[in-house]
C-alpha cells in the first residue's frame, strides 16, 4: 500500500510516523525524512538543556515505537520506506553529539544515512532480529552508532 496525505491525516501516529509528511516523498522518503530532522534540530536543540534535550528523544523514541508499530499495521509492512519516524530520532541523536558546523553536520548525516542505507553488521542483525515497532526504531538507533564512531574517527583525524 502506498501512504497518502489521507493516510498521514487520518491518525496522529500517522502524522508522526510518516514523519509530518516527509515519508510521502516519492523519492528518498528515509533522506527526506533525515534533511527534514536536519531543518529541524536548530529550534528543538537551542532553548532545551542537555538533560530535557536528550530526555525528549528517549520520550520521542518510545512513541515512535507505538507509532510506527501501528503505521506498519495500517500499511501491511512493518518497515514501510514511508516511515520515516526512525530517521528522525536517530538524525537528532546524531547532530547531538556533532561539532556545530555546517561541515560536520553534513558528514554527520550522509554518514548516518550511509550506515542506515547500508546496514552493516550489527545494523542488520537488528533489523532481522526485532520486528514490529521496537525493530523499526532501534535498528536506526544502531546505524547512528556506527555513524557517530565514524564521525569520532574523522574528527580525530581531520580536527574541527
Amino acid at each position: 500500500m502506498r501512504p497518502t496525505p489521507r493516510l498521514l491525516l487520518s491518525h496522529p501516529a500517522h502524522f508522526l510516523s510518516l514523519g509530518f509528511g516527509a515519508g510521502l516523498s516519492p523519492w528518498a522518503p528515509g533522506t527526506a525524512g533525515t534533511l527534514l530532522a536536519w531543518a529541524l534540530y536548530p529550534l528543538l536543540r537551542t532553548p532545551l538543556s542537555e538533560f530535557v534535550f536528550f530526555a525528549m528523544l528517549v520520550s520521542f523514541f518510545l512513541a515512535g515505537v507505538l507509532a510506527t508499530e501501528r503505521t506498519g499495521q495500517a500499511l501491511g509492512v512493518a518497515d514501510h520506506g514511508a516511515i520515516v519516524w526512525d530517521e528522525i530520532i536517530a538524525t537528532w541523536l546524531v547532530l547531538a553529539f556533532t561539532p556545530p558546523s555546517l561541515l560536520w553536520q553534513a558528514v554527520a548525516v550522509a554518514l548516518f544515512r550511509l550506515f542506515d542505507i547500508v546496514k552493516p553488521p550489527p545494523v542488520s542483525w537488528a533489523d532481522r532480529r526485532f520486528k514490529g515497532g521496537f525493530g523499526v526504531m532501534f535498528d536506526d538507533i544502531v546505524a547512528a552508532g556506527y555513524a557517530l564512531l565514524a564521525l569520532a574517527i574523522f574528527v580525530n583525524v581531520f580536527g574541527i
